[in-house]
């Protein structure tokens, strides 16, 4: 097998953090050559942002360096014609440690709560996309989260919850913070067999699904979040990225990935849309030059209310139902879009920390809330497929609203106002690269 090398990063709230948490100002970047590949690829993404100065600095408990991992263990065959049964009996009972099953360990130390899956079982099975991808939600979880309590000062609340036909999940949820008022970030593992509802969802988009006596075991999996801040001029963020495998009657599986980050502000700031989707492109560019345009114009219509007539918000990338060109290659892909997430997000947080606002201006953020809301409710996939599962957690599942929001009859913003350009954009979607 060919040699891999991972590098693992600083996981304490202080050093995660820096890597993003820079406000706008201005100044040449300057960035730490000894920090860790990832630190490097984020300076990458944000150095193309304007007026940004990077500061990391090396403080901290941090574990940095390089664990070459090479295949797996090798398989002991034949015997010495006079050692004893005794002899080969020790021998074969002796299965030493890897240096990738003791990573395994020590990264599932890091994340917020230890991970769906018994640690022993993912070590046994650390080859299987099953494996990797929970690893990838855990620690993407476990950034996001860290990141987000140094802004707020505050701390997640961290709820593991079981489902009782398979699997289980971690729900982080910080509430009523300094900065954000409602902030979720969930991890699931679930697992077990398709229901008629799921399945026809899966067929209406084109999913031909041949199960056995009626049956469809699946595998799914993904860490979704949903950002409420309380400034109505620090914007809502939304990520979801996730893995689904079932096994057809005949013992073949299908498999495929899906997700995106999409940003809903309540004001027009085309600094930070640029921001946004730039950080998004730079992810998506490493993988597919089409990528990017693509998954954009799928979020700008995925994320569309028809009984409105307008966007939830700015848009990002969505995409789903991705099963090429090779598994390798598709969470590859998955993987630069959730290390985005930090990134493309905190600076914006940071930049509009103090903003002051006024009572006019919340009101207009709790209007927009309640577009959301309505989106959420009645159109997204997601909690659609979340309500049709059977052992569904229905708080982990409606996390993404918000405490408050406001409906009001006929509401439209006068012509030429803040409000009014922001409803413009949003009937009107626009390209921010």
């Amino acid at each position: 097998m060919a040699t891999i090398v991972l590098y693992s990063i600083n996981r304490t709230a202080q050093t995660t953090v820096r890597q993003c948490l820079i406000p706008y100002s201005k100044g040449a970047s300057r960035v730490d050559s000894h920090l860790s590949v990832f630190l490097k690829t984020s300076v990458r993404r944000l150095t193309s942002l304007p007026r940004v100065i990077w500061v990391p600095k090396a403080t901290g408990r941090t574990r940095r360096g390089a664990v070459l991992v090479a295949g797996a263990a090798a398989a002991v065959a034949g015997f010495v014609a006079s050692a004893t049964h005794f002899q080969r009996a020790e021998m074969a009972s002796v299965i030493p440690k890897t240096e990738e099953d003791t990573e395994i360990a020590e990264k599932c130390k890091t994340f917020m709560s230890p991970p769906c899956t018994d640690v022993k079982v993912l070590q046994q099975r650390k080859e299987e996309m099953c494996t990797r991808m929970e690893m990838l939600i855990m620690e993407t979880q476990a950034e996001f989260c860290r990141a987000l309590e140094e802004v707020d000062g505050g701390k997640f609340k961290v709820d593991r919850w079981e489902r009782k036909e398979g699997g289980g999940g971690i729900s982080c949820v910080l509430q009523d913070g300094k900065v954000f008022e409602k902030a979720g970030v969930n991890v699931s593992v679930v697992f077990g067999n398709l229901t008629e509802e799921a399945a026809k969802q899966m067929r209406s988009r084109g999913k031909v699904l041949k199960g056995k006596d009626g049956k469809l075991p699946f595998c799914a999996m993904g860490v979704s979040s949903v950002i409420h801040p309380t400034n109505p001029h620090i914007p809502t963020v939304h990520f979801n990225y996730r893995y689904f495998e079932i096994e057809e009657g005949d013992g073949t599986k299908q498999w495929w990935f899906g997700g995106g980050t999409d940003l809903t502000p309540t004001y027009v700031n085309k600094e930070d849309g640029a921001h946004f989707h730039n950080s998004l492109k730079e992810a998506c560019d490493k993988h597919h030059p089409q990528y990017y345009p693509d998954f954009k114009k799928w979020c700008d219509r995925y994320f569309y209310i028809p009984h409105r007539g307008e966007t939830r918000g700015i848009g990002g990338i969505f995409f789903d139902d991705l099963d090429s060109p090779s598994q390798e290659e598709a969470f590859s892909f998955v993987r630069s879009c959730a290390q985005t997430v930090v990134p493309c997000y905190l600076p914006i947080v940071q930049k509009h920390l103090n903003d002051p606002f006024s009572p006019e201006e919340k009101d207009w953020q709790q209007v927009r809330r309640g577009r959301y809301v309505e989106f959420n409710l009645v159109y997204d996939r997601g909690v659609k497929f979340g309500l049709a599962t059977p052992g569904s957690r229905i708080e982990s599942i409606l996390m993404s609203l918000p405490l408050t929001a406001k409906w009001e009859y006929m509401h439209e913003p006068p012509k030429g106002t803040l409000e009014a350009d922001m409803l413009d954009v949003l009937r009107n979607p626009k390209e921010w690269v």
